[in-house]
């Protein structure tokens, strides 16, 4: 799979300029594994994303452009997007310019140290997710790029906690890509919308709260801001389903993640088997 940190991007960065009609600043240019961005001359911002025609699923590759439907939330405006398929390989790029965001993003989106968020930063976030979660969409989530349906939070679940009923039964809009890399911060803002769709509540809780797992403070208060998703049967299958994840075939040696996600999702296992 192509890393974007690594490979070179210049034709796709010129092929963008040229069809938006803005130049690009390669100074501001920030690197991610699957999208690259920048700041145009004009004072927006550029999001470009490469994606697999295998991972655009039913709903395509519109996901930014899509959730600026989405009401009360608290994201950038999008401005217009380009999208064209790669002529060697069967890829889809697309470019999305929207508004500068308010604030810099939080961090990388795994955090080592717990960000300074002011107690308006948390009302913010809950305002946005509770405003997500009570709208409607025939989109479906796509965390880590794959459509999320029964078959794979079951799955998924199953690999580390072979005896939980992994049944869903509340399916709710999420952003489904909720770290501390996609969030701003003084001023809370949440951006890069092209995986939002319908997933089971508490997705978004729940993958937040293993992006903060290495900062126990901060992964404890995520679990108190969202507590009643985390309360509810389906967003206790989403922490088994994010905590299987880290501990599954996949797991890393030395992520410091692991032994927070072990003792949480043992426990919240333990609550599903409860009469």
């Amino acid at each position: 799979m192509t890393d974007l940190r690594r490979a070179s991007v210049d034709e796709v960065l010129q092929r963008v300029e040229a069809a938006l009609g803005t130049r690009l600043d390669r100074t501001t240019v920030v690197r991610k594994r699957r999208s690259v961005g920048a700041r145009t001359e004009r004072g927006t911002w550029v999001r470009i994303e490469r994606r697999g025609l295998d991972r655009i699923g039913v709903q395509g590759g519109d996901g930014t452009p899509s959730a600026e439907a989405l009401q009360g939330i608290s994201k950038p405006e999008w401005l217009v997007g380009i999208a064209w398929r790669d002529e060697a390989e069967p890829v889809m790029w697309r470019a999305d310019e929207t508004e500068l965001l308010p604030s810099a993003p939080v961090g990388s989106a795994v955090v080592a140290e717990a960000p300074d968020l002011p107690s308006g930063w948390w009302a913010e976030l809950n305002a946005s997710l509770d405003a997500l979660a009570g709208q409607q969409t025939n989109r479906i989530a796509t965390p880590d790029t794959e459509t999320i349906t029964q078959a794979l939070v079951t799955q998924t679940i199953r690999q580390v906690f072979p005896d939980v009923d992994a049944t869903v039964s509340e399916w709710c809009p999420a952003h489904a890509d909720l770290n501390w890399a996609n969030v701003t911060a003084p001023q809370f803002c949440v951006f890069d919308w092209e995986d939002w769709g319908m997933a089971p509540r508490g997705l978004d809780a729940a993958t937040l709260w293993a992006a903060s797992l290495a900062v126990p403070t901060l992964s404890d208060r995520v679990r108190v801001e969202r507590r009643a998703d985390f309360a509810s049967r389906d967003g206790k299958l989403m922490t088994l389903f994010v905590a299987a994840k880290l501990l599954g075939p996949y797991a890393r040696p030395g992520d410091p993640r692991l032994a927070g996600a072990r003792a949480v999702a043992e426990q919240v296992a333990k609550e599903l088997h409860a009469p």
